[in-house]
């Protein structure tokens, strides 16, 4: 008689940044085909996947969870990672926030009638922040010496009865502009980061897990903008076609039942569409059309 060994499942324990950063990592995850749902009050989400459990954390907290091996992986912005110091694994980087596309800012900033025009004017003063770790490298790096305060929320309102400056993170600064404050300085620019701790990033089955993760999601962030174009193409028009045809490599040719057309599919910015389809048309092209590109994998 034969003895099975039963071989217990691989399951990867990730983060997902709760806060600001949540609803759109949730999102991101959804169109890439895993459907997170988060019920009130509660830490841990269900997923549609058997080999995932997941975690919400705060992001400010998540390089130190994942570092710690209490998660194997978990998604947080690059000031976080360098905020706590945290020895990690970038695995791969996800330029996505709560209101774009763009990285966020953390920068110097004070009341707009304060007579502080550099880092240097800060010498001696009190300065607010929840990156309390960034701030104070960053005045070490100016030969600024300032008592750096931690904020436990509300930063903006509390120059200049509480503090002569603060440090906070921005994506377009209108909150600033509202508090009647202006920049002085960039400290950092930071976007989110797949991050995993280096034991489970070693073990060859999380690392594939985090990685097919990792692929869709950056397939799905690359399809943004993007569209399909499907179009039939007289032979004799196709050089024409193809001269103003944008791909991201080589459109698809392939032949037809009729022996005097092709069959052209390529990928492009949906903004180029609107003029592009006419010119398309005025060339020959025919049966033209548009369809939804969900991912893309070079």
């Amino acid at each position: 008689m034969t003895e099975t060994t039963l071989t217990t499942p691989c399951v990867l324990k990730l983060g997902i940044p709760a806060g600001s950063l949540q609803e759109a990592t949730v999102e991101l995850f959804r169109r890439s085909g895993y459907t997170i749902s988060i019920q009130p009050r509660n830490y841990f989400p269900s997923i549609d996947d058997d080999g995932i459990e997941c975690m919400l954390i705060r992001a400010q907290e998540m390089a130190r969870y994942v570092e710690q091996g209490v998660l194997d992986a978990g998604l947080t912005g690059y000031d976080w990672i360098c905020e706590t110091n945290a020895d990690v694994v970038e695995v791969a980087e996800l330029q996505f926030s709560k209101a774009s596309r763009r990285p966020v800012r953390w920068v110097l900033c004070v009341p707009n009638d304060s007579p502080v025009q550099s880092v240097k004017g800060l010498q001696g003063k009190r300065i607010a922040t929840e990156a309390v770790g960034l701030t104070q490298r960053y005045l070490a790096e100016n030969g600024v010496t300032a008592a750096v305060e931690f904020s436990w929320g509300a930063t903006e309102v509390k120059p200049p009865k509480l503090a002569d400056a603060i440090v906070e993170v921005t994506e377009t600064g209108s909150s600033l502009r509202a508090n009647n404050l202006r920049i002085v300085a960039e400290i950092l620019q930071s976007t989110t980061r797949f991050i995993a701790n280096k034991a489970a990033y070693a073990d060859p089955q999380k690392k594939k897990k985090i990685d097919d993760i990792v692929l869709m999601l950056k397939a799905t962030m690359a399809a943004e903008g993007m569209v399909g174009l499907m179009m039939n193409v007289p032979k004799e028009k196709l050089d024409a076609v193809l001269a103003v045809l944008p791909a991201l490599q080589k459109p698809t040719i392939s032949g037809l039942s009729d022996s005097g057309w092709v069959d052209v599919i390529t990928v492009t910015q949906e903004k180029l569409v609107r003029t592009l389809v006419p010119q398309l048309k005025s060339l020959g092209a025919g049966g033209i059309v548009e369809f939804q590109v969900t991912k893309m994998i070079s």
